[in-house]
């Protein structure tokens, strides 16, 4: 993936499937990114989402461990990942890509990831390739403008961030992970993020011109990580 600009985003699963699979957000989605294919490379980690947190659920009230409740969200964000991966169907790399760890060489603009071990979220993942292909920014695609200083469920009074310190952040999001975890950005995801001094852009993909800024180097809404 030589010579062109490579971008990092971590699709949060409940924007491709909150209760089904989101076809209007995802025709718009391509529609977004297709503006930028060929002259950038793309790597998109799929997560599970809201459906996968149901399934889970499920699995915890017949006795299932943590590991077979991650495995769960696992399977789900590969099954969401192969509906991203055929949406791009002709400039996409041909497999999902489950081991990070592993460095794709393609000449295709778009690769799709998604989950792969327990312990961790799909953000994790694209930390890791971030790390192995030497790129200092993810974009992670949520359901929420900013990240708050607290819940904003339970706090009336939470205040948007627009900027913020890993510090600050991780004493946000604590540093203990759950087959499940609705947080802004996973817990392991950020302390490797800041050990490689990665920076993180938060943005609202449910409106996808927030993205567009941010790639067309303009002010946008969201939250940055740094």
């Amino acid at each position: 993936m030589a010579n062109k600009e490579t971008i990092i985003i971590s699709l949060g699963g409940s924007l491709v499937a909150p209760n089904e699979i989101d076809l209007g957000f995802l025709k718009n989605f391509k529609h977004t990114l297709q503006k930028y294919i060929g002259s950038r490379k793309f790597f998109i980690f799929v997560g599970g989402g809201k459906i996968c947190r149901v399934y889970q659920k499920a699995l915890l009230e017949f006795g299932a461990k943590n590991t077979d409740r991650d495995w769960i969200g696992i399977d789900i964000s590969r099954l969401n990942a192969q509906i991203v991966k055929q949406m791009f169907n002709g400039n996409v790399y041909p497999k999902v890509i489950t081991d990070p760890n592993i460095k794709v060489k393609t000449n295709k603009d778009v690769v799709v990831g998604a989950g792969w071990k327990p312990g961790w979220s799909t953000d994790y993942c694209a930390v890791l390739i971030a790390k192995n292909h030497n790129v200092k920014t993810i974009i992670n695609l949520t359901n929420i403008d900013y990240v708050y200083d607290k819940n904003p469920n339970e706090f009336p009074d939470a205040k948007p961030l627009k900027e913020v310190d890993w510090k600050s952040f991780e004493h946000i999001v604590g540093d203990k992970w759950t087959p499940g975890l609705s947080m802004p950005f996973d817990p392991r995801a950020s302390k490797l993020a800041a050990r490689l001094k990665l920076k993180v852009i938060m943005i609202n993909g449910k409106n996808l011109e927030r993205l567009e800024d941010f790639l067309n180097n303009k002010p946008f809404i969201g939250t940055t990580i740094q």
